[in-house]
């Protein structure tokens, strides 16, 4: 097999290089003074296992054409099977109809990456689990909990701990994580908008008083849902909040509202590349998730299970 990396991530893809003891592929990932995206591949991949790592974040229209184009150059040198590999897959929230007249952007960005010529796709965490429907090839989808689950017991193991799930349509992750940390018990924040321009109301469902809470979320954007949802814990008397979330998007000045919030520390993974390098006092630290995807790849390579993987 190869692995082929885009711009999006090069230190995630060379950390699954060092896993799998291969090396990247040659290959040119470049823009023309218009900014077009040229890539060209410098070794044989005809007959070849591809694996394509790229992440389409910010940029995100630019990320998602590398990927693309890569994909095509890989098709017209004859690979036999093209992985696209997406450790974070942009787009995701754009899952259905907001309301009239909007697009379900998510399923456009599937159906151009399955027209591109991807046979299968790997992702960490999609947003909604639906979107593996809006591809028709073959989507596995991984679990970064087993990754949290071990780093939390490492530092939180003899706390009383609550797990919060920041929203109510988080229940279902933030049951999993709970289930992995010895059936921990479980809160709900309870947002609410009485009116437009009005502050938002936060309920806190569940008895977090005296114990240290771990707010679990898939992906952080500008950082406000969680950091209000920390205020109102430590308001009902919990000791410490510290929050997981996979893909630490951060944008609109998300690390300085961090770094001012009731927030102990944020953890994320590394499936999106850091634009810049994380600020003293901006309480932010960041877990590879490499082994987890080269794992996930080998497998793949392999014909063997993926889903044994989280058993």
């Amino acid at each position: 097999m190869k692995l082929l990396a885009g711009n999006s991530n090069l230190p995630l893809a060379r950390s699954i290089a060092d896993y799998l003891e291969m090396p990247l592929t040659d290959a040119s990932v470049r823009r023309f003074a218009d900014e077009e995206v040229f890539v060209e591949i410098n070794e044989n991949v005809r007959g070849e296992d591809v694996f394509v790592l790229q992440s389409t974040s910010f940029p995100a229209n630019d990320n998602l054409m590398e990927l693309l184009i890569c994909i095509d150059a890989l098709r017209r040198a004859s690979a036999k099977r093209i992985t696209a590999v997406l450790p974070y897959f942009g787009y995701a929230r754009q899952d259905r109809k907001p309301g009239p007249r909007t697009p379900i952007s998510a399923k456009l960005v599937a159906n151009l990456i399955t027209t591109a010529g991807a046979n299968r796709v790997l992702s960490i965490d999609l947003h909604a689990g639906q979107i593996q429907g809006f591809f028709d090839i073959p989507t596995d989808n991984l679990f970064a909990s087993p990754v949290i689950a071990s780093d939390i017991h490492e530092r939180f193991g003899d706390r009383e701990l609550m797990v919060v799930s920041p929203d109510v349509g988080g229940v279902v992750r933030a049951r999993g994580l709970a289930k992995r940390l010895n059936n921990a018990p479980l809160a709900i924040v309870d947002k609410r908008r009485e009116r437009a321009g009005e502050s938002e109301v936060m309920n806190i469902i569940g008895e977090v008083d005296g114990r240290t809470c771990i707010l679990i979320d898939d992906i952080v954007d500008s950082a406000g849902t969680l950091c209000n949802a920390a205020a109102a814990l430590k308001q009902k008397g919990a000791t410490e909040v510290f929050a997981y979330c996979t893909h630490g998007v951060l944008s609109g000045g998300a690390e300085e509202r961090i770094a001012k919030s009731e927030l102990s520390e944020l953890v994320v993974s590394d499936s999106i590349q850091s634009r810049a390098a994380d600020s003293d006092g901006a309480k932010i630290r960041r877990l590879s998730i490499a082994p987890l995807l080269a794992e996930a790849v080998r497998r793949i390579a392999d014909e063997s299970s993926v889903s044994s993987l989280f058993d």
